[in-house]
């Protein structure tokens, strides 16, 4: 399905926008082991996702939205985004929306988890996998499942880690990416910013919204839930390999993030 020129039934433009070619209202795209081609692109149909398999990045407005396993992230019309994952096989569900209801909820980006009936009908959505004629069934199911997200929606900002604009703090996130493991070095994050430590966890919080701590705190759950998908590892051992010195720890602050207990992949 993917290549170069077509996504999902869109067309690519060399400005990485989509060309819409498709009279439906909406449609649903479904593919196993997808594949990423890593660049920003755009197009004018609202974008519901949702990973049935593994799990997915999208970076969005100098941020980055992780979306595991049964979650599904809504994006509006017209956003640009892109995609990665390390995960070793990513099953995705795109479904395409031409035009959406008057609601705020729309025109916004959200994250969450989804509920056994949504997921449900989700599943049951995927027989009209890449079928771009009307079927009346089709428009009024899709139409009931657009209608209800924002029912549905019980959003988990917790699932998002910030991108500073502030070039000075690129190398510190940078710095903190590839060492993980160990507890936040403060002279060497500093000199990394060239400012003082109250100027950096000023800045750091007025730009991401969330602390230093906070920040390795996520990038270390996002590396377990990288590690948790390859199916090699321990619990005890993933903890170990993220930064935290025993299990309870770990879980402890897992739980924190992402509201449920970590699980290793079989």
């Amino acid at each position: 399905m993917q290549n170069d020129t077509v996504k999902c039934g869109l067309s690519e433009q060399n400005d990485s926008r989509f060309i819409d070619t498709i009279e439906k209202e909406a449609y649903v795209w479904c593919e196993t082991d997808w594949k990423h081609d890593d660049h920003e692109h755009s197009h004018q149909r609202s974008q519901l996702t949702f990973v049935e398999e593994g799990y997915q990045y999208f970076h969005i407005d100098q941020k980055i939205y992780i979306v595991p396993q049964h979650h599904v992230i809504w994006i509006p019309s017209g956003k640009a985004h892109r995609i990665s994952s390390e995960a070793k096989t990513v099953n995705l569900m795109v479904f395409l929306f031409k035009s959406v209801f008057a609601d705020e909820f729309y025109r916004h980006v959200h994250v969450f988890a989804a509920p056994p009936v949504l997921k449900e009908m989700l599943l049951y959505a995927s027989k009209w996998n890449q079928l771009t004629e009307k079927d009346e069934e089709q428009d009024i199911f899709f139409k009931a499942i657009l209608k209800s997200l924002p029912n549905f929606c019980r959003e988990s900002s917790f699932l998002e880690i910030p991108v500073p604009s502030d070039a000075r703090l690129i190398p510190v996130c940078t710095y903190i990416d590839s060492n993980f493991k160990y507890s936040l070095n403060t002279a060497d994050l500093v000199e990394r910013a060239q400012m003082s430590v109250r100027s950096l966890q000023r800045i750091f919080k007025s730009e991401t919204g969330i602390t230093l701590q906070k920040y390795l705190q996520l990038v270390r759950i996002l590396k377990s839930i990288e590690l948790m998908d390859t199916g090699r590892y321990t619990l005890s051992q993933i903890a170990y390999k993220v930064g935290y010195q025993s299990l309870s720890a770990f879980t402890s602050s897992y739980y924190s993030i992402m509201k449920s207990k970590p699980k290793v992949k079989k």
